[in-house]
């Protein structure tokens, strides 16, 4: 981001000392406290790193956060959905990405912020990551980041955090690197960073060849979670910041912060065990669904700009000798809602043709309310004759 050419910090410039990370941090310390609008309860804490010792805790990370069997899960629902190719190796492509955008990082687990050994402290992108980094040093004394990113089976709450998380890290840095302007009111600011950071994406080799499910659940946080955060400051600062109970629960209150507004809350959709016995569980989400609906139909822009009516979905995915099954129930708003995806996504679905599977999307209530369910199995799977 900071290739926007956005000027230089606010945070004084480190000196001819021993240690010029610390005393970068130490200058920008205060001007993060007065930005977000919080202190320190803690000394922020920093250590440098080599990048191959980066890429190992990388790695190490990841294994943690999508074992085996939920990444091997999570690249079954996604070809499934016709989303990814079925050769993807998946584990490799995600530790190419972090490895391409990581610049420098803040670990919850040791409260640590980690930058790269033999980073130009004096460059303003250096220092827009640092700024945004300790952003996250001083989020993680107020909120329990190590389990709210630990949390599981409903990634599309997960993502609305980190689109707080992420979002008010990068409007901060962003205040801190253009004083003066006006980023809450002027939207004619706002658009050009927006523009700038989209257009970047191409700038970024890995990134760039990367399926578009996995492109758009990296860079949501960063600028629906900013174009939220904007929202939130311009219309609830006195509210503080939206954290604890504060914090949305869905993207689809972070794409429309009118319905974060009316506390309008996901329903919570349960599903039967059929078939083959318990699988990989999760949600999908408003933004997952705006994502398979433009990967679907063949358009080049995701529209999340009119709510899709979404009221809650869980999808699990079940593992077969004749390979794994997605049984995905959604609920929706309203009637003309569900008949919108069932007669658009629902018949693209359809028509995705797999050897030896078969698909079908029919209406059916859930939870109380116009509801669709997607099968997408094993011709000869059992489940086909008990479905949820």
């Amino acid at each position: 981001m900071a290739v926007a050419g956005l000027g230089a910090c606010r945070g004084a410039a480190p000196g001819s000392g021993a240690d010029p990370i610390g005393r970068l941090v130490d200058s920008l310390r205060p001007v993060v406290e007065q930005t977000v609008g919080l202190p320190f309860k803690t000394p922020p804490k920093y250590a440098v790193r080599s990048r191959a010792q980066v890429a190992a805790y990388l790695s190490l990370k990841l294994n943690e956060e999508l074992p085996p069997a939920r990444l091997t899960a999570m690249h079954d629902v996604y070809r499934l959905l016709g989303q990814v190719p079925d050769t993807l190796d998946i584990r490799r492509l995600l530790t190419a990405l972090y490895e391409e955008q990581v610049a420098g990082f803040f670990d919850p687990d040791s409260s640590t912020l980690f930058v790269f050994e033999g980073s130009d402290v004096r460059s303003a992108q250096f220092k827009f990551v640092l700024a945004h980094e300790l952003v996250h040093a001083l989020q993680n004394d107020y909120l329990p980041l190590d389990s709210i990113m630990h949390q599981r089976h409903d990634a599309d709450r997960l993502a609305a955090a980190q689109a707080v998380l992420e979002g008010q890290a990068t409007l901060a840095s962003m205040k801190m690197m253009t004083p003066g302007q006006d980023l809450l009111g002027d939207d004619a600011i706002w658009e050009v960073f927006r523009e700038q950071l989209v257009n970047a994406r191409g700038s970024m080799a890995v990134f760039a060849e990367t399926p578009r499910v996995l492109q758009e659940g990296l860079i949501f946080p960063y600028l629906a979670g900013a174009e939220f955060v904007r929202w939130y400051e311009r219309d609830r600062a006195a509210s503080g910041p939206p954290y604890g109970a504060a914090l949305p629960v869905s993207t689809e209150q972070v794409l429309h912060p009118a319905r974060y507004a009316r506390h309008d809350q996901p329903v919570a959709v349960a599903l039967d065990t059929v078939g083959a016995g318990p699988g990989e569980t999760d949600v999908m989400g408003e933004m997952g669904i705006a994502i398979l609906a433009a990967d679907l139909a063949g358009v080049e822009v995701v529209s999340t700009t009119i709510p899709i009516g979404w009221a809650g979905d869980r999808y699990r995915l079940y593992q077969t000798p004749a390979g794994p099954a997605l049984v995905w129930l959604i609920a929706w708003d309203d009637q003309r809602a569900a008949d919108r995806f069932l007669q658009g996504s629902g018949v693209r679905l359809t028509a995705l043709a797999r050897p030896a599977y078969r698909t079908a999307v029919t209406a059916q209530d859930v939870e109380g309310l116009p509801g669709a369910r997607v099968v997408i199995a094993p011709a000869e799977w059992t489940g086909w004759s008990d479905q949820p």
